[in-house]
């Protein structure tokens, strides 16, 4: 005896709601994922017992040890270098204030002549940063 048989459709795993999710996460994370910009110096900051911790600013100078200065990831050996890029961001400078990182063994000079550039553009709100003299250096830092 022959008995009929149902035609089956054959079995499909329908993959287009499970690459919706995928893309979600991916853009959730994407999102909410924060990138740090800043590069590793190695910057020992001398201490200060009387700092006190403020905001970062988008604009801010690093003085390295050898005298030379970063600014937005760009190297300058010159102060007059370094006035043209900083110029460029002077208007934001001027607003939100300019931040000086400067190597505790950077010399005296190599700071003035950042300060001096900042005055020149009419940088008026500048802090020098440090560190609490409680705060161990690195061992990358120790001199």
């Amino acid at each position: 005896m022959k008995f009929a048989r149902r035609h089956r459709e054959p079995a499909e795993v329908n993959l287009t709601p499970l690459i919706d999710v995928v893309f979600l996460l991916l853009i959730f994370f994407m999102v909410s994922t924060t990138f740090e910009t800043r590069e590793a110096l190695e910057l020992t900051l001398p201490a200060s017992e009387s700092g006190a911790p403020v905001s970062a600013s988008p604009v801010t100078v690093v003085v390295t040890r050898g005298g030379d200065y970063r600014l937005d990831g760009r190297t300058f050996t010159a102060t007059e270098m370094l006035r043209q890029a900083l110029s460029e961001r002077a208007g934001v400078a001027r607003e939100q204030g300019l931040v000086v990182e400067a190597d505790g063994q950077a010399s005296h000079a190599a700071v003035v002549g950042a300060l001096d550039q900042a005055a020149a553009l009419g940088i008026q709100r500048v802090r020098i940063a440090t560190r609490a003299p409680s705060e161990p250096l690195n061992q990358a830092e120790t001199p």
